[in-house]
């Protein structure tokens, strides 16, 4: 098993010509104060305020299962903002991106990979993550594969097949075409053939039961559906490890009155995970609090990643 610390990892993406691009939202957006999100109008006739809020989670695994995971907490942003609100369960990563953009969507959870893309296309303004109680947070992309497979290490990868969850994930996607290209000259389509499972439940999955030789994980959502046991532990095996990246990015979108972004954002910071759905849930990865980011400094080494791939956030 390899591991990498987040420095190195940065480092090996500058050396393959990733140096930090400028970062640009759709014109539709303006940015005054160079934080890399949209501003809130200053025009109030841009300004919305919905009755019934809709609220979406990364769809990185069943949506039915999360919605019953988030309930509590959405009962709670109803007493914080005296609005309905409602959970809607998103199939896609470019879904949810599209809901927010075309404003049926204004509070939500992106993934790590969609964030930027959010931000730069939909106008999201970040500003949660979840944590453990010591601060710490994140998760580490894996490249997995069965017992028995063959492949012991990412060069067995080789020749064969690997399988990734969508363009838009981080883990599933941009951090292991960056690393194999950078690390092991390994490139998709050319030194092995590239599949794509729709999402990191479908991947794990597929590789339990050896239907994907290998693929490229989230151990955050692979922690979760052991603990569920939905797989199992021995029918994994990890060939390399990550460090930590940024996990899922909370915020709203930025077209909400000024009072009830806040309104939202202190119901993230004053809700109490004791014994709650949520904390049952995500405890699994030892998470229990949300704590706040800023997509300009915590979402850096992804945006890296990007111009690493060669990403370009095209809005149309």
């Amino acid at each position: 098993m390899l591991f990498r610390t987040l420095a190195a990892a940065a480092a090996l993406l500058v050396a393959t010509g990733a140096a930090q691009a400028e970062f640009t939202l759709d014109d539709r957006f303006t940015d005054a104060d160079g934080d890399l999100i949209a501003d809130i109008p200053s025009d109030e006739s841009q300004l919305v305020d919905p009755s019934t809020l809709i609220f979406a989670y990364t769809p990185v695994e069943d949506p039915a299962v999360y919605a019953e995971v988030w309930a509590d907490f959405l009962d709670h942003l109803e007493q914080a903002t005296g609005k309905s609100v409602q959970f809607f369960p998103v199939q896609s990563n470019a879904a949810q991106i599209e809901a927010m953009r075309a404003g049926r969507l204004h509070i939500a959870g992106f993934n790590t990979g969609s964030n930027p893309l959010a931000v730069a296309c939909a106008g999201f303004r970040p500003f949660a993550m979840m944590a453990a109680e010591d601060g710490s947070y994140g998760y580490e992309m894996e490249i997995i594969t069965y017992p028995g497979s063959g492949i012991e290490n990412v060069e067995d990868i080789r020749g064969k097949q690997l399988a990734f969850t969508s363009e838009t994930s981080n883990s599933g996607f941009k951090a292991p075409s960056a690393i194999l290209k950078g690390e092991f000259d390994m490139v998709a389509g050319e030194d092995f053939e590239p599949v794509f499972s729709g999402a990191h439940d479908n991947s794990i999955l597929g590789v339990a039961n050896k239907d994907y030789i290998a693929a490229s994980i989230a151990n955050s959502v692979k922690a979760r559906m052991i603990d569920r046991d939905v797989v199992s532990e021995d029918q994994l095996e990890v060939v390399y490890q990550s460090q930590t990246f940024p996990t899922t990015g909370y915020g709203v979108v930025y077209n909400l009155k000024p009072e009830l972004q806040q309104q939202i954002r202190d119901a993230f910071f004053s809700y109490d995970w004791e014994g709650t759905p949520l904390a049952e849930e995500f405890g699994r990865n030892g998470e229990d609090q949300f704590i706040p980011i800023t997509f300009q400094e915590d979402w850096a080494v992804i945006r890296q990643i990007d111009e690493a791939n060669g990403v370009q956030y095209t809005c149309d």
